[in-house]
């Protein structure tokens, strides 16, 4: 891909937002050398690596590679059997450490996860955990060493404490005995790595010993006391076995690292490609992108297209097509109405998804593979080279003529311009002819009338123009194609103040012909708006429709499940009536069997006889079927206002009057969230307040908000969690501080190690409704306090 259209194009600063997303040195390189592919295998390799790693930081999160050092020196110097030094050997541990939580990152929590284009880079890292812990049992820092590093090491610095406890033991028994008075200060110094003591010039001969230095006024000598020359000297040997003993424990470790240098060597490329990757996806996160299909038939369809460069708030999404039923595009319109950005829009996104990015478009959007981008944008004039603006441009058009095939993408600005109107725009019509012969798939922004002409004129070449409100004189910055533009100067100028009779002389000035083909473009213009008005009222009687089917289904649904329910409660008490009635008529048998066997009177057969007709009447009346009684309503029109509480008697629902009757006394009556459609004849006014104004401000809604904020203490304590706990409850906190109308809240962390304050913060930068956090200031807390504060 020529640099030339890369810098006209701005590719660069997509590569610096990608860059500023990778976490380590090397992975930060890999960005910066991206360059357009030209090959499909490989582009769609690379857009499938980022879907997938865009889909990994959804569903967990980000990846972190900020440990993978650039080892790539020390693991030469292994190669060849040399020993690490220990910030070399911490650089290795670093980046196993790294590799080790990348594993546990990619461990799928389900049996059923999907598998993806990144499983097998994962599945190939090798922690090597016993390794990275014993360079971290062993190292402490780049400057100090464990004592148990090794039984060697931790045996001479026993020895080396006991000897200082000697030289102490002895000096301080000199400093405090009878030499005090030839001393400057009752203190112990080293100089040169030895023991001393601060002796008085003129006392110098009082304390027998070795002189290491003096004061720069010459009046203090600094002297090492013969009694302690000898602990001095086994002092030093001691500190030379203790670097001996160091050299041997890296020795040991470097060993170590060298037994597994393939494999360390593979899990620095595969973390490097990874953070790559990774920075690829949380790029498309930032731009709300999406993966485009790519094709090799010149086609791109590009829908709801966004400017990467410009802020998500000013941007308006275009819709572009170029290459199926038409492969050149003239876009026409006034100045500042956004053609030049539309054409940078469609550069840039292909050499973005040629790339392995993510285009800022929707789904589905579709990129051609192109092999070369021609770019002539702006004005290059050159004074050095005595080149004017039409030199420099026409300079450019002649390179591309002559490299420019079907696999090729040119984009003009301001085809033609510069030089005499008429022989512009013949030329233009002359350039972009000859390249639509070839089949290059061309993309021309214009002013000439004659241009618009020949795209209405020519088969395979489409008008299209970049919309302009004449009433408000601003740009929509919508792309129409299929609808020439106007260059709107008459309107404008006429908006802006300029005399009448000035426009109407400037019209005479121009011929028949074009006054003619303005007033089609007029009417175009004209009968666009209407169809887009009546398509849009369209779109929302259609929103309407469904929501009113949607709540129709619901009400629908409710009353079959209300009838199911009343049908289930009156079979269950039909069962229970006749087995009470079954119950009592097998005992008044038992009864009547009884009195066969016993003599009992007819008086007392009687009542038995009419104890059981009534319970069975009973029975019956309870089973059977109740016809209520049909309410109707007497109500007329004028007895209902605005906000009236009535009872829709079909439904025994309570609800609210929301419109007046109609001819046919039809109105609307808001049910809850539920507004329907009823009769007058339906309804039944009720004796209640309407609730309005103020009032409503007394809601639910607001009590919760008023008992949150009353609940949710300013101030919340993490010491002694790990990070996940630690976030897992802070996430939740923050919510309800939010919530509350909490203007800051403290988050109380300890100082410690800073991993716990670390993980916090690397929390509070994902939360958008956090305006800032910092420290504490000296008194409140400082390091072990971070102050949140909320956006408004």
């Amino acid at each position: 891909m020529n640099e030339k259209a890369l810098k006209t194009l701005e590719y660069h600063k997509i590569i610096e937002q990608l860059e500023s997303f990778a976490t380590c040195s090397m992975g930060k390189a890999l960005c910066r050398e991206l360059a357009p592919l030209d090959e499909i295998g490989k582009i769609e390799v690379m857009q499938q690596e980022t879907a997938d790693a865009l889909a990994r930081v959804y569903q967990k999160g980000s990846l972190s590679f900020g440990g993978v050092k650039d080892v790539r020196g020390s693991l030469k110097r292994l190669e060849v059997g040399s020993t690490l030094g220990a910030g070399e050997l911490l650089a290795v541990c670093s980046l196993l450490e790294n590799t080790n939580r990348a594993k546990a990152y990619s461990r799928k929590e389900n049996e059923d996860d999907r598998t993806d284009s990144l499983d097998s880079m994962f599945e190939v890292l090798q922690p090597l955990t016993p390794l990275s812990a014993e360079i971290r049992r062993c190292i402490l820092s780049e400057e100090e060493i464990a004592d148990d590093a090794s039984p060697g090491l931790r045996q001479v610095r026993r020895s080396m404490k006991n000897a200082n406890d000697k030289i102490h033991s002895q000096l301080t028994s000199i400093v405090n005995g009878g030499s005090r008075s030839y001393l400057q200060d009752a203190v112990i110094t080293m100089r040169n790595g030895r023991y001393c003591i601060p002796v008085k010039a003129e006392h110098k001969g009082q304390v027998p010993g070795m002189i290491h230095d003096q004061s720069s006024t010459g009046s203090t000598i600094f002297v090492e006391p013969m009694a302690v020359v000898k602990l001095n000297n086994d002092l030093r040997e001691l500190e030379i076995k203790e670097q001996q003993e160091i050299e041997i424990v890296l020795s040991n470790l470097s060993e170590l690292a060298a037994e597994n240098l393939e494999l360390i060597g593979d899990n620095l490329k595969i973390m490097v490609e990874l953070d790559f990757i990774f920075a690829r996806a949380l790029l498309a996160k930032s731009q709300n992108a999406s993966e485009p299909v790519f094709n090799r038939d010149g086609i791109i369809d590009i829908k709801k297209a966004r400017h990467p460069l410009i802020e998500k708030h000013q941007v308006v999404p275009i819709d572009v097509r170029l290459g199926e039923s038409f492969d050149l595009l003239v876009v026409t319109g006034p100045n500042t109405g956004g053609k030049t950005v539309s054409l940078k829009t469609v550069g840039l996104l292909t050499l973005m998804g040629q790339s392995g990015l993510h285009i800022p478009a929707f789904d589905n959007s579709r990129l051609s593979v192109f092999k070369e981008v021609y770019a002539d944008i702006g004005d290059e004039q050159s004074i050095e080279q005595s080149l004017s603006t039409f030199s420099s441009h026409m300079t450019n058009v002649v390179r591309f003529i002559e490299k420019a095939d079907k696999d090729s993408l040119v984009l003009f600005d301001e085809l033609g311009a510069g030089t005499d109107p008429t022989e512009g725009a013949a030329l233009a019509i002359a350039i972009l002819s000859s390249l639509h012969e070839r089949g290059v798939r061309v993309m021309a922004t214009t002013h000439y009338s004659e241009l618009k002409v020949y795209a209405l004129s020519t088969p395979g070449v489409e008008n299209a123009s970049c919309e302009f409100d004449v009433e408000t004189l601003r740009p929509t910055y919508r792309l129409l194609i299929g609808i020439p533009g106007k260059s709107n100067a008459f309107a404008i100028s006429g908006k802006l103040g300029l005399p009448e009779h000035i426009i109407d002389r400037a019209k005479e000035q121009i011929s028949q012909e074009d006054e003619s083909f303005e007033d089609v473009l007029t009417s175009l213009e004209q009968s666009r708006i209407t169809i887009e008005t009546e398509r849009e009222e369209i779109a929302s009687y259609k929103e309407e429709i469904k929501a009113l089917k949607a709540q129709l289904e619901e009400k629908q649904d409710k009353l079959e499940q209300r009838k199911e329910r009343i049908l289930a409660q009156a079979n269950e008490e039909a069962h229970r009536v006749l087995r009470e009635a079954k119950e009592y008529a097998d005992q008044t048998m038992k009864v009547f069997n009884k009195a066969g066997k016993e003599t009992l009177s007819a008086k007392e057969l009687e009542q038995r006889r009419s104890e059981l007709r009534k319970k069975m009447d009973s029975a019956g009346k309870k089973v059977a079927l109740k016809t209520p009684p049909k309410k109707t309503s007497t109500l007329r029109p004028q007895d209902l206002s605005l906000g009236d509480s009535v009872k829709v008697l079909s439904m025994n629902i309570k609800g609210t009057v929301s419109s007046k009757p109609d001819a046919k006394g039809m109105l609307f009556v808001q049910m809850g969230i539920l507004r329907s459609k009823v009769h007058i004849s339906d309804l039944q006014l009720l004796d209640e307040p309407v609730i309005t104004g103020p009032a409503l401000s007394k809601t639910g809604a607001g009590k919760i908000k008023m008992n949150k904020s009353a609940s949710v203490s300013t101030e919340i304590n993490l010491l002694g969690k790990t990070v996940d706990e630690a976030v897992a409850e802070l996430d939740k906190y923050l919510d309800d501080a939010y919530l509350a109308h909490l203007n800051s809240v403290r988050v109380v962390h300890g100082k410690g190690t800073g991993a716990l304050r670390k993980g916090i913060h690397n929390y509070l930068k994902r939360l958008k409704y956090v305006k800032d956090y910092h420290l504490a200031e000296f008194g409140e807390g400082d390091a072990g306090v971070t102050i949140v504060e909320f956006k408004k």
